[in-house]
């Protein structure tokens, strides 16, 4: 399968995202932040069953992510594991459990403010938030769909564009 240069950046950016003390590797403990950080934020406490079902899904990315075992992930070792087969196998799971944090109904969807609130918990800027939920709310009724934000998720991870990344012009995907 042949990777494209748009891919390969992507990759970078979702690296340099997950990296968050910047120091070359992405360690357990930075990675397995993310879901207890966005909990946080959401207003979701530790013994929740979401939480815990994010911060399960989240230790099944980074075992398979530390391909050696060592408990740092480096961009050669994330580059070589990202891709469609370790999206469906454990992103899809780790990242639609971020999606149900931050829904207060159980319809498999998101309001602009929920989308918003998960954004920002994540990394990401409100304004540039704002701008990905219109990119993916193509039908206008103002929910966003878990599918749909995952398979935009997925674009970018393997092709290295998506409607929601494409709304970011630094291509910042957290």
């Amino acid at each position: 399968m042949r990777t494209t240069t748009a891919a390969v950046t992507a990759k970078g950016h979702i690296f340099a995202m997950l990296d968050v003390d910047g120091d070359g590797v992405i360690s357990r403990q930075e990675y397995l932040a993310r879901p207890a950080r966005a909990a946080a934020v959401l207003g979701r406490n530790g013994d929740d069953p979401l939480v815990l079902a994010a911060l399960a899904a989240h230790e099944r990315v980074y075992t398979s992510m530390d391909a050696d075992g060592d408990g740092k992930v480096t961009f050669d070792e994330y580059a070589a594991w990202a891709g469609a087969g370790a999206f469906d196998d454990v992103c899809r799971q780790a990242l639609g459990s971020l999606f149900d944090l931050a829904g207060t109904e159980v319809d498999g969807t998101l309001s602009r403010p929920e989308f918003v609130r998960l954004r920002v918990a994540l990394g990401n800027r409100a304004d540039h938030a704002e701008k990905a939920f219109d990119a993916l709310d193509t039908d206008g009724d103002g929910r966003i769909d878990r599918e749909a934000y995952l398979g935009s998720i997925r674009s970018y991870v393997i092709d290295g564009a998506s409607p929601m990344a494409e709304t970011l012009h630094t291509g910042d995907t957290r």
